[in-house]
Protein backbone atom coordinates (compact mmCIF):
# COMPACT_ATOMS: atom_id res chain seq x y z
CA UNK A 1 0.00 0.00 0.00
CA UNK A 2 1.44 3.15 -0.85
CA UNK A 3 4.69 1.43 -2.13
CA UNK A 4 6.07 1.64 -5.51
CA UNK A 5 4.81 -1.38 -7.60
CA UNK A 6 7.09 -3.37 -10.38
CA UNK A 7 5.19 -2.30 -13.62
CA UNK A 8 6.24 -5.89 -16.02
CA UNK A 9 8.16 -4.33 -18.92
CA UNK A 10 10.14 -7.18 -19.17
CA UNK A 11 11.15 -10.59 -17.25
CA UNK A 12 12.72 -9.25 -13.49
CA UNK A 13 15.71 -10.92 -13.94
CA UNK A 14 16.47 -8.43 -16.59
CA UNK A 15 20.64 -7.41 -16.18
CA UNK A 16 20.41 -4.53 -13.05
CA UNK A 17 23.31 -3.17 -13.91
CA UNK A 18 21.07 -1.66 -17.19
CA UNK A 19 17.82 -1.45 -15.79
CA UNK A 20 18.09 -0.60 -12.10
CA UNK A 21 17.35 2.47 -10.57
CA UNK A 22 20.06 3.68 -8.69
CA UNK A 23 21.75 5.27 -11.74
CA UNK A 24 24.88 3.44 -12.17
CA UNK A 25 27.31 4.70 -15.00
CA UNK A 26 27.53 2.64 -18.07
CA UNK A 27 30.72 0.99 -18.62
CA UNK A 28 33.07 2.11 -21.88
CA UNK A 29 31.45 0.71 -24.87
CA UNK A 30 28.44 -0.71 -23.21
CA UNK A 31 24.99 -0.60 -24.53
CA UNK A 32 21.37 -2.13 -22.84
CA UNK A 33 19.39 -3.82 -24.85
CA UNK A 34 16.30 -2.14 -25.25
CA UNK A 35 13.15 -3.46 -23.17
CA UNK A 36 10.40 -5.23 -24.31
CA UNK A 37 7.57 -3.08 -25.64
CA UNK A 38 4.78 -2.62 -23.10
CA UNK A 39 1.14 -2.15 -23.58
CA UNK A 40 -0.33 0.85 -23.78
CA UNK A 41 -4.26 0.89 -25.57
CA UNK A 42 -6.73 3.51 -26.36
CA UNK A 43 -6.29 4.89 -22.97
CA UNK A 44 -2.97 5.41 -23.01
CA UNK A 45 -3.02 7.02 -26.04
CA UNK A 46 -6.04 9.24 -24.88
CA UNK A 47 -4.05 10.71 -22.10
CA UNK A 48 -1.08 11.36 -24.33
CA UNK A 49 -3.38 13.57 -26.66
CA UNK A 50 -4.78 15.48 -24.05
CA UNK A 51 -1.66 16.07 -22.40
CA UNK A 52 -0.54 17.19 -26.01
CA UNK A 53 -3.48 19.33 -26.47
CA UNK A 54 -2.64 20.43 -22.94
CA UNK A 55 0.94 21.16 -24.18
CA UNK A 56 -0.72 23.43 -26.72
CA UNK A 57 -2.05 26.01 -24.28
CA UNK A 58 1.06 26.44 -22.84
CA UNK A 59 3.36 26.76 -26.00
CA UNK A 60 1.03 28.96 -27.94
CA UNK A 61 1.11 31.74 -24.54
CA UNK A 62 4.86 31.81 -24.64
CA UNK A 63 5.26 33.04 -27.59
CA UNK A 64 1.99 34.28 -29.47
CA UNK A 65 2.14 37.71 -27.56
CA UNK A 66 5.02 38.50 -29.72
CA UNK A 67 4.01 39.69 -32.26
CA UNK A 68 0.48 41.16 -31.07
CA UNK A 69 2.05 43.04 -28.45
CA UNK A 70 2.51 46.62 -30.13
CA UNK A 71 -1.36 45.99 -31.25
CA UNK A 72 -2.11 45.49 -27.40
CA UNK A 73 0.15 47.79 -25.98
CA UNK A 74 -1.35 50.78 -27.97
CA UNK A 75 -4.82 49.89 -27.07
CA UNK A 76 -4.74 50.05 -23.41
CA UNK A 77 -2.19 52.79 -23.45
CA UNK A 78 0.21 50.32 -21.31
CA UNK A 79 2.91 52.71 -21.61
CA UNK A 80 6.27 51.58 -19.31
CA UNK A 81 4.31 48.89 -17.71
CA UNK A 82 4.17 46.64 -21.23
CA UNK A 83 7.33 44.68 -20.16
CA UNK A 84 4.80 43.25 -17.32
CA UNK A 85 2.59 41.35 -20.38
CA UNK A 86 5.47 38.67 -20.97
CA UNK A 87 7.29 39.14 -17.60
CA UNK A 88 4.49 38.60 -14.74
CA UNK A 89 3.58 35.12 -17.15
CA UNK A 90 7.07 34.17 -16.30
CA UNK A 91 7.50 34.91 -12.83
CA UNK A 92 4.40 33.46 -12.01
CA UNK A 93 5.27 30.09 -14.14
CA UNK A 94 8.99 29.73 -12.60
CA UNK A 95 7.05 30.51 -9.13
CA UNK A 96 5.00 27.77 -8.59
CA UNK A 97 6.11 24.86 -10.99
CA UNK A 98 8.44 23.67 -7.61
CA UNK A 99 5.49 23.76 -5.01
CA UNK A 100 3.16 22.35 -8.00
CA UNK A 101 5.70 19.12 -8.60
CA UNK A 102 4.90 18.38 -4.98
CA UNK A 103 1.56 18.77 -4.87
CA UNK A 104 1.08 16.39 -7.66
CA UNK A 105 2.96 13.74 -4.86
CA UNK A 106 0.60 14.78 -2.18
CA UNK A 107 -2.63 14.94 -4.04
CA UNK A 108 -2.21 12.96 -6.94
CA UNK A 109 -2.12 13.77 -10.21
CA UNK A 110 -5.04 13.77 -11.44
CA UNK A 111 -7.06 16.65 -9.38
CA UNK A 112 -3.38 18.76 -9.76
CA UNK A 113 -3.83 18.72 -13.39
CA UNK A 114 -7.49 19.61 -13.77
CA UNK A 115 -6.81 22.36 -11.50
CA UNK A 116 -3.59 23.86 -13.54
CA UNK A 117 -5.73 23.87 -16.87
CA UNK A 118 -8.43 25.22 -15.49
CA UNK A 119 -6.33 27.92 -13.66
CA UNK A 120 -4.89 28.56 -16.94
CA UNK A 121 -8.05 28.91 -18.98
CA UNK A 122 -9.05 31.17 -16.55
CA UNK A 123 -6.25 33.14 -17.06
CA UNK A 124 -7.15 33.70 -21.02
CA UNK A 125 -10.13 34.63 -20.22
CA UNK A 126 -9.30 37.55 -17.79
CA UNK A 127 -6.74 38.84 -20.15
CA UNK A 128 -9.20 38.44 -23.24
CA UNK A 129 -11.80 40.76 -21.27
CA UNK A 130 -9.48 42.99 -20.02
CA UNK A 131 -10.49 46.82 -19.65
CA UNK A 132 -7.23 48.08 -18.69
CA UNK A 133 -3.17 47.56 -18.28
CA UNK A 134 -3.72 46.37 -15.01
CA UNK A 135 -6.52 43.88 -15.32
CA UNK A 136 -4.42 42.04 -18.38
CA UNK A 137 -1.07 41.89 -16.62
CA UNK A 138 -3.22 40.11 -13.90
CA UNK A 139 -4.71 37.89 -16.09
CA UNK A 140 -1.14 37.21 -17.53
CA UNK A 141 0.15 36.26 -14.16
CA UNK A 142 -2.61 33.69 -13.34
CA UNK A 143 -2.00 32.38 -17.11
CA UNK A 144 1.62 32.01 -15.83
CA UNK A 145 1.02 29.84 -12.96
CA UNK A 146 -1.27 27.43 -14.81
CA UNK A 147 1.30 27.41 -18.11
CA UNK A 148 3.95 26.72 -15.59
CA UNK A 149 2.26 23.52 -14.10
CA UNK A 150 1.06 22.19 -17.41
CA UNK A 151 4.71 22.07 -18.82
CA UNK A 152 5.68 20.34 -15.55
CA UNK A 153 3.11 18.21 -14.80
CA UNK A 154 2.70 16.54 -18.54
CA UNK A 155 6.76 15.78 -17.57
CA UNK A 156 5.54 14.19 -14.93
CA UNK A 157 2.49 11.88 -16.33
CA UNK A 158 4.86 10.78 -19.32
CA UNK A 159 7.45 9.57 -16.66
CA UNK A 160 5.15 7.47 -14.83
CA UNK A 161 3.47 5.94 -17.63
CA UNK A 162 6.44 5.17 -19.47
CA UNK A 163 10.36 4.05 -18.95
CA UNK A 164 12.72 5.89 -18.44
CA UNK A 165 14.48 4.72 -21.53
CA UNK A 166 11.23 4.87 -23.94
CA UNK A 167 9.84 8.11 -21.92
CA UNK A 168 11.66 10.64 -25.24
CA UNK A 169 9.65 8.58 -27.76
CA UNK A 170 6.47 9.43 -25.87
CA UNK A 171 7.92 13.04 -24.99
CA UNK A 172 8.48 13.55 -28.80
CA UNK A 173 4.62 12.81 -29.50
CA UNK A 174 4.03 15.73 -27.03
CA UNK A 175 7.05 17.98 -27.55
CA UNK A 176 6.55 18.12 -31.02
CA UNK A 177 2.77 19.31 -30.55
CA UNK A 178 4.77 22.10 -28.08
CA UNK A 179 7.34 22.96 -30.85
CA UNK A 180 4.33 23.41 -33.36
CA UNK A 181 2.39 26.01 -30.76
CA UNK A 182 5.80 27.92 -29.68
CA UNK A 183 6.44 28.19 -33.86
CA UNK A 184 3.15 28.74 -34.65
CA UNK A 185 2.29 31.46 -32.04
CA UNK A 186 4.03 34.51 -33.41
CA UNK A 187 2.57 33.72 -36.65
CA UNK A 188 -1.56 33.29 -35.11
CA UNK A 189 -0.63 36.43 -32.53
CA UNK A 190 -0.03 38.09 -36.06
CA UNK A 191 -2.56 36.76 -38.33
CA UNK A 192 -4.84 37.82 -35.16
CA UNK A 193 -4.06 41.31 -35.02
CA UNK A 194 -4.21 41.70 -38.76
CA UNK A 195 -7.82 40.77 -39.16
CA UNK A 196 -9.53 40.97 -35.98
CA UNK A 197 -9.74 41.96 -32.39
CA UNK A 198 -6.15 41.27 -30.48
CA UNK A 199 -8.29 39.78 -27.90
CA UNK A 200 -8.64 36.61 -29.59
CA UNK A 201 -4.93 36.14 -29.29
CA UNK A 202 -6.15 35.07 -25.59
CA UNK A 203 -9.68 33.59 -26.70
CA UNK A 204 -8.34 31.10 -28.42
CA UNK A 205 -7.49 29.17 -25.55
CA UNK A 206 -10.50 28.41 -24.47
CA UNK A 207 -11.82 25.76 -26.69
CA UNK A 208 -8.47 24.69 -26.35
CA UNK A 209 -8.65 24.62 -22.61
CA UNK A 210 -12.02 23.19 -22.65
CA UNK A 211 -11.34 20.29 -24.65
CA UNK A 212 -8.41 19.31 -22.45
CA UNK A 213 -9.92 19.60 -19.37
CA UNK A 214 -12.76 16.96 -20.83
CA UNK A 215 -10.08 14.92 -22.29
CA UNK A 216 -8.15 14.37 -19.06
CA UNK A 217 -11.06 14.35 -16.73
CA UNK A 218 -12.55 11.18 -18.32
CA UNK A 219 -9.04 9.05 -18.99
CA UNK A 220 -6.59 10.62 -16.44
CA UNK A 221 -7.08 8.37 -13.94
CA UNK A 222 -3.65 7.05 -11.91
CA UNK A 223 -3.05 5.67 -8.74
CA UNK A 224 -1.58 7.77 -5.62
CA UNK A 225 -2.35 6.76 -1.94
CA UNK A 226 -5.15 7.95 0.05
CA UNK A 227 -4.41 6.54 3.35
CA UNK A 228 -3.12 9.72 4.98
CA UNK A 229 -5.87 12.71 6.48
CA UNK A 230 -5.65 15.97 4.82
CA UNK A 231 -4.27 16.94 7.97
CA UNK A 232 -1.11 14.74 7.20
CA UNK A 233 -1.15 15.51 3.75
CA UNK A 234 -0.49 18.93 4.47
CA UNK A 235 2.42 18.26 6.80
CA UNK A 236 4.27 17.20 3.57
CA UNK A 237 4.40 20.01 2.32
CA UNK A 238 7.42 22.21 2.62
CA UNK A 239 5.69 25.09 2.69
CA UNK A 240 8.88 27.18 4.14
CA UNK A 241 10.84 26.14 1.20
CA UNK A 242 8.74 26.83 -1.40
CA UNK A 243 7.70 30.64 0.20
CA UNK A 244 11.69 31.48 0.08
CA UNK A 245 12.00 29.86 -3.07
CA UNK A 246 9.42 31.96 -4.76
CA UNK A 247 10.39 35.23 -3.03
CA UNK A 248 13.64 34.50 -4.24
CA UNK A 249 12.70 33.88 -7.77
CA UNK A 250 10.33 36.79 -8.00
CA UNK A 251 13.06 39.42 -6.54
CA UNK A 252 15.15 37.87 -9.60
CA UNK A 253 12.85 38.08 -12.43
CA UNK A 254 11.28 41.45 -11.16
CA UNK A 255 15.30 42.91 -11.33
CA UNK A 256 15.65 41.46 -14.63
CA UNK A 257 12.84 43.22 -15.85
CA UNK A 258 14.11 46.54 -16.09
CA UNK A 259 17.59 45.53 -15.92
CA UNK A 260 19.06 47.54 -19.52
CA UNK A 261 16.11 49.09 -20.21
CA UNK A 262 14.25 51.02 -17.58
CA UNK A 263 17.51 51.17 -15.45
CA UNK A 264 20.97 50.19 -15.85
CA UNK A 265 22.59 47.19 -14.26
CA UNK A 266 24.50 49.26 -12.14
CA UNK A 267 21.88 50.79 -10.79
CA UNK A 268 20.35 49.84 -6.83
CA UNK A 269 16.93 49.75 -8.99
CA UNK A 270 18.35 46.14 -10.23
CA UNK A 271 21.46 45.20 -7.74
CA UNK A 272 19.22 45.36 -4.64
CA UNK A 273 16.17 42.86 -5.86
CA UNK A 274 18.79 40.97 -7.79
CA UNK A 275 20.95 40.42 -4.69
CA UNK A 276 18.25 40.14 -2.49
CA UNK A 277 16.88 37.01 -5.30
CA UNK A 278 20.03 35.42 -5.48
CA UNK A 279 20.59 35.47 -1.42
CA UNK A 280 17.28 34.08 -1.53
CA UNK A 281 18.55 31.23 -3.81
CA UNK A 282 21.13 30.43 -1.15
CA UNK A 283 18.71 30.89 1.79
CA UNK A 284 16.90 28.37 0.17
CA UNK A 285 19.89 25.75 -0.52
CA UNK A 286 20.51 25.83 2.67
CA UNK A 287 17.32 24.96 4.37
CA UNK A 288 16.72 22.57 1.99
CA UNK A 289 20.02 20.81 3.12
CA UNK A 290 19.28 20.98 7.06
CA UNK A 291 16.60 18.54 6.63
CA UNK A 292 13.85 20.83 8.33
CA UNK A 293 11.48 19.50 6.41
CA UNK A 294 10.58 15.74 5.38
CA UNK A 295 9.88 16.26 1.67
CA UNK A 296 11.94 18.94 0.29
CA UNK A 297 10.44 20.63 -2.58
CA UNK A 298 13.82 20.49 -4.34
CA UNK A 299 15.95 17.76 -2.56
CA UNK A 300 19.62 18.36 -2.37
CA UNK A 301 20.04 14.53 -3.51
CA UNK A 302 18.80 15.68 -6.82
CA UNK A 303 22.81 17.38 -7.43
CA UNK A 304 24.70 14.68 -5.75
CA UNK A 305 26.15 13.76 -8.47
CA UNK A 306 28.24 15.55 -11.78
CA UNK A 307 26.08 14.64 -14.97
CA UNK A 308 22.70 16.03 -13.08
CA UNK A 309 25.26 19.62 -12.52
CA UNK A 310 26.15 19.86 -16.06
CA UNK A 311 22.76 18.64 -17.49
CA UNK A 312 20.84 21.48 -15.03
CA UNK A 313 23.40 23.97 -16.65
CA UNK A 314 22.99 23.03 -20.21
CA UNK A 315 19.15 23.12 -19.69
CA UNK A 316 19.53 26.39 -18.70
CA UNK A 317 21.46 27.56 -21.91
CA UNK A 318 19.46 25.68 -24.07
CA UNK A 319 16.22 27.06 -22.55
CA UNK A 320 17.67 30.50 -23.44
CA UNK A 321 18.70 30.24 -26.37
CA UNK A 322 15.22 28.92 -27.64
CA UNK A 323 13.87 32.18 -26.13
CA UNK A 324 16.42 34.18 -27.41
CA UNK A 325 15.57 33.10 -31.06
CA UNK A 326 12.20 33.75 -30.20
CA UNK A 327 12.02 36.89 -29.14
CA UNK A 328 14.86 38.25 -31.56
CA UNK A 329 14.64 36.58 -34.58
CA UNK A 330 11.07 38.54 -35.24
CA UNK A 331 13.18 41.60 -34.78
CA UNK A 332 15.22 40.71 -37.88
CA UNK A 333 12.34 39.93 -40.08
CA UNK A 334 10.56 42.82 -39.26
CA UNK A 335 13.00 45.86 -39.14
CA UNK A 336 15.58 44.54 -41.48
CA UNK A 337 13.90 42.76 -44.00
CA UNK A 338 10.62 45.30 -43.34
CA UNK A 339 8.03 42.06 -43.33
CA UNK A 340 4.50 42.30 -41.76
CA UNK A 341 3.70 40.67 -38.19
CA UNK A 342 2.09 37.57 -40.46
CA UNK A 343 4.79 37.32 -43.09
CA UNK A 344 7.43 37.20 -40.59
CA UNK A 345 4.90 34.45 -38.64
CA UNK A 346 5.21 32.58 -41.80
CA UNK A 347 9.27 33.37 -42.10
CA UNK A 348 9.45 31.37 -39.13
CA UNK A 349 7.42 28.45 -39.69
CA UNK A 350 11.06 26.11 -40.96
CA UNK A 351 11.65 26.28 -37.06
CA UNK A 352 8.37 24.08 -36.48
CA UNK A 353 8.97 21.96 -39.63
CA UNK A 354 12.28 20.95 -38.83
CA UNK A 355 12.14 21.11 -35.37
CA UNK A 356 10.15 17.89 -34.88
CA UNK A 357 11.91 15.86 -36.77
CA UNK A 358 15.07 16.32 -34.67
CA UNK A 359 12.90 15.59 -31.53
CA UNK A 360 11.87 12.37 -33.65
CA UNK A 361 15.41 11.60 -34.27
CA UNK A 362 16.92 11.88 -31.05
CA UNK A 363 13.66 10.16 -29.34
CA UNK A 364 14.20 7.13 -31.79
CA UNK A 365 18.20 7.16 -31.11
CA UNK A 366 17.78 7.46 -27.31
CA UNK A 367 15.51 4.79 -27.69
CA UNK A 368 17.83 2.49 -29.45
CA UNK A 369 21.01 3.14 -27.90
CA UNK A 370 20.11 4.35 -24.80
CA UNK A 371 22.95 6.75 -24.76
CA UNK A 372 22.27 10.82 -24.55
CA UNK A 373 26.12 12.17 -24.86
CA UNK A 374 26.05 12.07 -28.47
CA UNK A 375 22.85 13.76 -28.74
CA UNK A 376 23.54 16.31 -26.36
CA UNK A 377 26.92 17.29 -28.58
CA UNK A 378 25.06 16.94 -31.92
CA UNK A 379 22.48 19.03 -30.87
CA UNK A 380 24.49 22.10 -29.22
CA UNK A 381 27.23 21.73 -32.05
CA UNK A 382 24.43 22.53 -34.29
CA UNK A 383 23.34 25.51 -32.15
CA UNK A 384 26.70 27.08 -32.49
CA UNK A 385 26.69 27.00 -36.04
CA UNK A 386 22.98 28.42 -36.70
CA UNK A 387 23.40 31.33 -34.56
CA UNK A 388 26.83 31.71 -36.10
CA UNK A 389 24.99 31.91 -39.80
CA UNK A 390 22.53 34.41 -38.04
CA UNK A 391 25.05 36.89 -37.81
CA UNK A 392 26.08 36.76 -41.47
CA UNK A 393 22.27 37.87 -41.84
CA UNK A 394 21.35 41.36 -43.46
CA UNK A 395 19.09 43.04 -45.49
CA UNK A 396 20.20 40.63 -48.43
CA UNK A 397 19.84 37.49 -46.89
CA UNK A 398 17.91 35.62 -49.44
CA UNK A 399 14.49 32.88 -48.44
CA UNK A 400 16.46 30.22 -49.18
CA UNK A 401 19.67 31.00 -46.47
CA UNK A 402 17.38 32.15 -44.15
CA UNK A 403 15.53 29.06 -44.25
CA UNK A 404 18.48 26.46 -44.32
CA UNK A 405 19.52 28.78 -40.98
CA UNK A 406 16.61 28.05 -39.10
CA UNK A 407 16.96 24.29 -40.43
CA UNK A 408 20.00 23.83 -38.52
CA UNK A 409 18.99 25.52 -35.67
CA UNK A 410 15.61 23.48 -35.29
CA UNK A 411 17.23 20.44 -35.97
CA UNK A 412 19.99 20.66 -33.18
CA UNK A 413 17.42 22.28 -30.66
CA UNK A 414 15.30 19.20 -31.33
CA UNK A 415 17.84 17.16 -30.85
CA UNK A 416 19.13 18.66 -27.57
CA UNK A 417 15.06 19.22 -25.80
CA UNK A 418 14.01 16.05 -25.90
CA UNK A 419 16.65 14.40 -24.34
CA UNK A 420 18.14 16.82 -21.77
CA UNK A 421 15.19 15.54 -18.92
CA UNK A 422 15.92 12.03 -19.19
CA UNK A 423 19.57 12.44 -18.59
CA UNK A 424 18.58 14.91 -16.10
CA UNK A 425 16.04 12.14 -14.48
CA UNK A 426 18.40 9.07 -15.08
CA UNK A 427 20.70 9.39 -11.40
CA UNK A 428 17.47 9.99 -9.45
CA UNK A 429 15.26 7.14 -7.74
CA UNK A 430 11.90 7.29 -9.19
CA UNK A 431 10.51 8.07 -5.62
CA UNK A 432 12.41 11.14 -6.97
CA UNK A 433 10.79 11.47 -10.43
CA UNK A 434 8.28 14.41 -9.37
CA UNK A 435 10.89 16.41 -7.96
CA UNK A 436 13.34 15.79 -10.49
CA UNK A 437 10.92 16.51 -12.99
CA UNK A 438 9.33 19.96 -11.11
CA UNK A 439 13.28 21.08 -10.43
CA UNK A 440 14.33 20.69 -14.35
CA UNK A 441 11.55 22.62 -15.19
CA UNK A 442 11.96 25.46 -12.86
CA UNK A 443 15.40 25.65 -14.50
CA UNK A 444 14.29 25.69 -18.30
CA UNK A 445 11.67 28.42 -17.12
CA UNK A 446 14.52 30.34 -15.42
CA UNK A 447 16.56 29.55 -18.55
CA UNK A 448 13.77 31.66 -20.37
CA UNK A 449 13.55 34.34 -18.67
CA UNK A 450 17.00 35.03 -18.86
CA UNK A 451 17.12 33.93 -22.75
CA UNK A 452 14.73 37.40 -22.70
CA UNK A 453 17.14 39.52 -20.34
CA UNK A 454 20.43 38.64 -21.44
CA UNK A 455 19.70 39.86 -25.19
CA UNK A 456 17.82 42.45 -24.31
CA UNK A 457 20.61 44.48 -22.34
CA UNK A 458 23.08 43.08 -24.95
CA UNK A 459 20.65 44.80 -27.68
CA UNK A 460 19.84 48.06 -26.08
CA UNK A 461 23.63 48.71 -25.51
CA UNK A 462 24.51 47.85 -29.00
CA UNK A 463 21.72 50.10 -30.62
CA UNK A 464 22.98 52.69 -27.95
CA UNK A 465 26.29 52.69 -29.48
CA UNK A 466 25.64 52.73 -32.91
CA UNK A 467 23.23 55.11 -33.49
CA UNK A 468 25.67 57.76 -34.39
CA UNK A 469 24.86 55.99 -37.91
CA UNK A 470 20.93 58.21 -37.55
CA UNK A 471 21.51 62.03 -38.49
CA UNK A 472 17.83 62.47 -37.57
CA UNK A 473 17.92 63.57 -33.83
CA UNK A 474 14.35 62.87 -33.25
CA UNK A 475 14.67 59.20 -34.25
CA UNK A 476 17.81 58.46 -32.02
CA UNK A 477 16.12 59.57 -29.46
CA UNK A 478 13.00 56.93 -29.87
CA UNK A 479 15.47 54.62 -30.36
CA UNK A 480 17.95 55.24 -27.63
CA UNK A 481 17.27 53.22 -23.97
CA UNK A 482 15.46 50.32 -25.29
CA UNK A 483 12.73 51.92 -27.67
CA UNK A 484 14.07 50.18 -30.28
CA UNK A 485 12.80 47.06 -29.09
CA UNK A 486 9.63 48.80 -28.53
CA UNK A 487 9.30 49.93 -31.77
CA UNK A 488 10.80 46.73 -33.63
CA UNK A 489 8.69 46.77 -36.42
CA UNK A 490 8.32 47.27 -40.38
CA UNK A 491 5.46 50.25 -40.22
CA UNK A 492 7.76 51.84 -38.03
CA UNK A 493 11.12 51.95 -40.19
CA UNK A 494 8.40 52.24 -43.10
CA UNK A 495 7.04 55.89 -41.91
CA UNK A 496 9.91 57.58 -42.64
CA UNK A 497 11.83 58.79 -45.48
CA UNK A 498 14.04 56.26 -47.44
CA UNK A 499 17.33 57.80 -46.37
CA UNK A 500 16.74 57.29 -42.89
CA UNK A 501 15.26 54.10 -43.30
CA UNK A 502 18.36 52.36 -44.42
CA UNK A 503 20.31 53.76 -41.46
CA UNK A 504 17.67 52.53 -39.13
CA UNK A 505 17.97 48.89 -40.77
CA UNK A 506 21.43 49.76 -40.35
CA UNK A 507 21.30 50.48 -36.75
CA UNK A 508 18.68 47.05 -36.06
CA UNK A 509 21.55 45.11 -38.25
CA UNK A 510 24.22 45.76 -36.51
CA UNK A 511 22.56 45.17 -32.57
CA UNK A 512 20.90 41.74 -34.26
CA UNK A 513 24.76 40.74 -35.26
CA UNK A 514 26.06 41.45 -31.89
CA UNK A 515 23.14 39.28 -29.86
CA UNK A 516 23.70 36.49 -32.40
CA UNK A 517 27.55 36.20 -31.48
CA UNK A 518 27.08 35.99 -27.74
CA UNK A 519 24.77 33.57 -28.18
CA UNK A 520 27.27 31.81 -29.91
CA UNK A 521 29.50 31.57 -27.22
CA UNK A 522 26.66 30.32 -25.13
CA UNK A 523 25.99 27.37 -27.04
CA UNK A 524 29.18 26.52 -27.76
CA UNK A 525 30.12 26.35 -23.79
CA UNK A 526 27.60 24.20 -23.82
CA UNK A 527 28.79 21.87 -26.19
CA UNK A 528 31.93 21.37 -24.39
CA UNK A 529 30.00 21.15 -21.13
CA UNK A 530 28.88 17.78 -22.90
CA UNK A 531 32.54 16.33 -22.50
CA UNK A 532 31.95 16.76 -18.55
CA UNK A 533 29.06 14.59 -18.65
CA UNK A 534 29.12 10.74 -17.82
CA UNK A 535 26.61 7.86 -19.39
CA UNK A 536 24.48 6.64 -16.88
CA UNK A 537 22.08 3.70 -17.51
CA UNK A 538 18.69 4.44 -18.28
CA UNK A 539 15.69 1.93 -16.46
CA UNK A 540 14.47 0.00 -18.61
CA UNK A 541 11.81 -1.29 -15.84
CA UNK A 542 9.06 1.02 -14.70
CA UNK A 543 8.31 0.93 -10.92
CA UNK A 544 5.79 3.89 -9.65
CA UNK A 545 3.30 4.53 -7.40
CA UNK A 546 1.06 6.83 -10.12
CA UNK A 547 0.58 4.46 -13.00
CA UNK A 548 -2.59 3.96 -14.76
CA UNK A 549 -5.76 2.48 -12.79
CA UNK A 550 -6.48 -0.83 -13.68
CA UNK A 551 -10.26 -0.51 -14.90
CA UNK A 552 -10.97 -4.13 -14.46
CA UNK A 553 -10.89 -3.92 -11.00
CA UNK A 554 -12.86 -2.86 -8.54
CA UNK A 555 -11.64 -0.56 -5.47
CA UNK A 556 -11.13 -1.91 -2.32
CA UNK A 557 -13.03 0.24 0.12
CA UNK A 558 -10.51 -0.28 3.08
CA UNK A 559 -7.45 -0.39 0.69
CA UNK A 560 -7.67 2.36 -2.00
CA UNK A 561 -4.79 3.69 -3.90
CA UNK A 562 -6.36 5.23 -6.71
CA UNK A 563 -6.44 8.66 -7.85
CA UNK A 564 -10.27 8.53 -9.28
CA UNK A 565 -12.75 7.00 -7.83
CA UNK A 566 -14.16 3.89 -9.73
CA UNK A 567 -11.62 1.57 -10.17
CA UNK A 568 -8.92 -0.52 -7.49
CA UNK A 569 -5.37 0.35 -6.58
CA UNK A 570 -3.23 -1.97 -8.93
CA UNK A 571 -1.96 -1.97 -12.24
CA UNK A 572 -1.57 -5.84 -12.59
CA UNK A 573 1.94 -5.16 -13.49
CA UNK A 574 0.35 -3.71 -17.18
CA UNK A 575 0.33 -0.21 -18.53
CA UNK A 576 -3.57 -1.03 -20.04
Amino acid sequence: MGTAKQIALEPTQATPSLGSSDGKELPPGACSAPEKDFEHGFRFWAIIIGLGITNLLGALENTVVSTSAPVILTDLQLGGNYIWITNAFFVCSAAFQPLFGQLCNVFGRRWVTLFIVAVFTLGSGICGGASNGGMLIAGRAVQGIGSGGIIMVIDIIVSDLVPLRQRGNYMAVVLAIYGIGTSLGPFIGGAIVSSTTWRWVFWINLPIGGASLVILYLFLHVNYSKQMSLGQKLKRIDFVGSIILMAGTVAILYALSYAGSTYPWSSWHTLIPLLLGFFGLVLFGFYESTGASAEPVMPPRLFNNRTSVIVSITTFINSALLFWIIFFLPVYFQTVKLYSPRRTGVALLPQSLVGIPGAAISAVALSRWGKFRPLHFAGFALWTLALGLFSLQDEDTSVAEWAVFQCIMALGAGMVLNTLLPSFQAPADEKDQAAATATWCFIRTLGYVWGVAIPATIFNNRVDAVLYRVSEPAIRAQLAGGGAYQSASAAFVKQFPPEYQDDIRAVYREALKRVWEIAVAFAGFACLLVFLEKEIALRVSLETEYGLQNPTKKEDPVNSNTDGNEVGEDVEGQVR
